[in-house]
């Protein structure tokens, strides 16, 4: 949705709670089954946190963006003392960076052209364990440039989303890349998507899972995943509020757990024209 950009002196708050469960890791390439039961319940990996997402029109096609929020992520597999929780909590890894639309599908002379808009970013650690297994976030300085874009096609309100941007880990100096492309179909004020997400590190170290449960988790973790990601959103026709629920699944990786995100949100903009 990064692709448009505010209007010119309009700010975007945005309210975002997010949650996953991972019963399976990969450890390098292996797989394994991480599940503890106790009491007739099933526990794996748990990570929820909760964030504030700030937008700010400050031309027709620059943007700033800020997000901050609080996270938690807890298990109870991987010690040797039968199976008690551990758990990591504090503020997430916080982003800003800028966004200038390069080309407005809308306003664009061509039928070819597409909404396209480059983000440069940074991202500062949060206040959770860093040496913590599996923990919500790097907890490193990392610069990010992004592109995204979003583009319809064939029938009215088909159109496709693409996003890719390199991360830059000043701290952990394990550099990784995201992209993400899918199809999107609105109707009137709903908007369905679907789409695959690919995360790779191109340096790092394995995970080692030991018979007794314990791990070797290295800072500079080595981890690829693949996702098939979905959700929906509405756009109410008077305030122009925007509800939405996203999930997304990881289907295969390395040195990865095998989670599955749900998450809700709700856009509220203010000010500008």
């Amino acid at each position: 949705m990064w692709a448009d950009v505010p209007e010119p002196g309009q700010f975007v708050l945005g309210a975002v709670y997010e949650e996953s469960e991972a019963y399976h890791i990969y450890a390098g390439r292996t797989y394994h089954n991480i599940t503890v039961r106790d009491r007739g319940e099933e526990y794996g990996i748990d990570i929820n946190q909760g964030y504030l997402s700030l937008q700010y029109g400050i031309t027709e096609r620059w943007a700033a963006d800020l997000n901050v929020g609080a996270t938690t992520s807890g298990w109870r597999y991987f010690n040797s003392t039968n199976g008690r929780i551990q758990s990591t909590s504090g503020l997430m890894d916080y982003s800003f960076g800028v966004r200038y639309q390069l080309f407005n599908e809308t306003k664009a002379d061509s039928p070819w052209i597409p909404a396209l808009t480059a983000r440069f970013g940074a991202v500062l650690p949060g206040s959770f364990s860093e040496n913590f297994p599996f923990a919500p976030g790097t907890r490193s300085t990392a610069i990010e440039p992004e592109l995204l874009l979003r583009k319809h096609f064939g029938w009215p309100g088909l159109g496709v989303y693409a996003d890719g941007l390199f991360r830059w880990n000043r701290t952990t100096h394990n550099d990784l890349y995201i992209t993400s492309i899918g199809l999107f179909q609105q109707f009137k004020g709903w908007e369905l998507e679907a789409g695959y997400r690919h995360l790779q590190t191109v340096t790092g170290s394995d995970i080692i899972l030991n018979d007794d449960h314990t791990i070797t988790y290295p800072r500079d973790i080595r981890e690829i995943s693949e996702t098939i990601e979905f959700g929906f959103s509405y756009i109410t026709s008077k305030h122009h509020l925007r509800w939405a629920f996203n999930g997304r699944t990881v289907v295969d990786g390395r040195n990865t757990d095998g989670k599955f995100w749900v998450g809700g949100s709700l856009d509220i903009p203010f000010g500008g024209h």
